[in-house]
């Protein structure tokens, strides 16, 4: 069974660090690209990072560049970001999600038919 798993959320104060996970199980995730998305509460899901299948390839919303960057370790089958400098707008639930086609956006939800069960993140001092 093709499965998605995040891990890594956590509170955190402003300025601080997390590393999340997205762990995939069922499937060689080698030939997927993976993309990161949070939804805060009252707000739509958002496209956070993405990466290629080769790893090649990287996109970050213009609210995270310099800050969150995305990697892959595919002898784990993880796929990981790391988000430095967090600030309170950063809180969500953050999901991982897996795809192959291409034809919209990165950002598009629709692009991606496996998802995780989000993990939590909480910016507040």
């Amino acid at each position: 069974q093709l499965q998605l798993v995040e891990s890594g959320g956590g509170l955190v104060q402003p300025g601080g660090s997390l590393r999340l996970s997205c762990a995939a199980s069922g499937f060689n995730s080698d030939y997927h690209y993976i993309g990161w998305f949070r939804q805060a509460p009252g707000k739509e899901r958002e496209g956070v990072s993405w990466i290629s299948s080769n790893g090649g390839s990287t996109n970050y919303a213009e609210s995270v560049k310099g800050r969150f960057t995305i990697s892959r370790d595919y002898a784990k089958n993880t796929v990981f970001l790391q988000m430095n400098s967090l600030k309170p707008e950063d809180t969500g639930v953050y999901y991982c999600a897996a795809g192959q086609s291409y034809g919209s956006r990165w950002t598009d939800p629709a692009r991606y038919p496996y998802w995780g069960q989000g993990t939590q993140v909480t910016v507040s001092s």
